[in-house]
C-alpha cells in the first residue's frame, strides 16, 4: 500500500513539458560549444551537459554576472523546463548581481532518464559538484533556491551542506503526501520529506509563501507552507507572503 501511495504522490509531482521547449546543439562556429537555438545567444551564458551518479545526462545553464559576489543554484517547479525558465534566470542574475545556475531534472527538457525523487537528488548533486569544481564556487557564496517541487532537492542538499550563504524556498511543499492529504506524521514511503529535513539546515532561510499556489491542478493551502516555521532550526528564518 505504501509503495502505491508513494507512486501516486510521485505522479502528481512531475509534469515535464511535452514536447520540450528547447533543443541543445553543438555550435561548430564556436568550437563545438553547446547552445540552445530557441533562446537568444549571450556571451555570459554557458550551456552544459552533466552526468549524474545515477547515469543520466542533464542539461544546465550558467548565467554569469561580472560583479557577482554570490552564486545561486535554482531548482525550478514541476511543470517547466529550462527553455521556459531561461529569461527569468537572466533577469534574476542581472537584478540580484549573482551568477546563476539552473538545470533540468532527469526526464525534463533535453535531460535523459525519468523524473523521480532519487533522480532529482542526483541531479542537484551533479550541478553542485559542477559549481564547486568547474566554477570554484565556495559554499559560503552559494544560495540555494527551490520553487515548489524544487524545494525537495534544495532542502535535501542544504540538509547535508553546512555553511551555505542562504536558502530560498518559494512555495515549498512539506512532503509529497502532504500535498494530497493533511497528514500529521511522516510515513516511510513519503517523498520529499522536507518537513523532516528542514531542521538540519543551519544557514539563513527565506520562505516565500503564496496564498493560493496551483500545484498541478491542486491547491496548496497556506497552512501547508506556513508549517515550515516551527520545524526549522535556522538561525535566521524569514517568511514573506505574496
Amino acid at each position: 500500500m505504501g509503495g502505491v501511495t508513494s507512486s501516486i504522490a510521485a505522479k502528481f509531482a512531475f509534469f515535464p513539458p511535452n514536447p520540450p521547449s528547447y533543443t541543445v546543439v553543438s555550435d561548430k562556429s564556436c568550437g563545438g560549444k553547446l547552445c540552445i537555438p530557441e533562446i537568444p545567444r549571450r556571451e555570459n551564458v554557458d550551456v552544459l551537459k552533466l552526468r549524474t551518479h545515477r547515469g543520466n545526462e542533464i542539461v544546465a545553464v550558467y548565467v554569469k554576472h561580472p560583479k557577482a559576489s554570490a552564486s545561486m543554484l535554482y531548482s525550478h517547479g514541476n511543470a517547466a523546463d529550462l527553455g521556459q525558465m531561461f529569461e527569468l534566470f537572466v533577469e534574476l542574475s542581472l537584478r540580484l548581481r549573482v551568477n546563476l545556475m539552473g538545470y533540468d531534472y532527469s526526464g525534463y527538457g533535453q535531460s535523459t532518464g525519468k523524473p523521480s525523487e532519487c533522480n532529482t537528488y542526483a541531479d542537484i548533486d551533479a550541478v553542485y559538484k559542477c559549481l564547486k569544481e568547474q566554477y570554484e564556487v565556495k559554499d559560503e557564496q552559494l544560495i540555494l533556491y527551490g520553487q515548489s517541487v524544487g524545494s525537495g532537492p534544495t532542502v535535501d542538499l542544504a540538509s547535508h551542506t553546512p555553511n551555505l550563504r542562504a536558502v530560498v524556498l518559494h512555495g515549498p511543499i512539506l512532503s509529497g503526501l502532504r500535498v494530497l492529504y493533511p497528514l500529521k506524521h511522516t510515513h516511510w514511503f513519503d517523498i520529499y520529506k522536507n518537513v523532516e529535513k528542514i531542521s538540519l539546515v543551519n544557514c539563513p532561510v527565506l520562505v516565500i509563501h503564496v496564498s493560493c499556489l496551483l500545484f498541478n491542478f491542486l491547491i496548496l493551502p497556506f497552512p501547508n507552507l506556513l508549517s515550515f516555521l516551527p520545524f526549522s532550526r535556522s538561525p535566521q528564518l524569514n517568511s514573506y507572503n505574496l
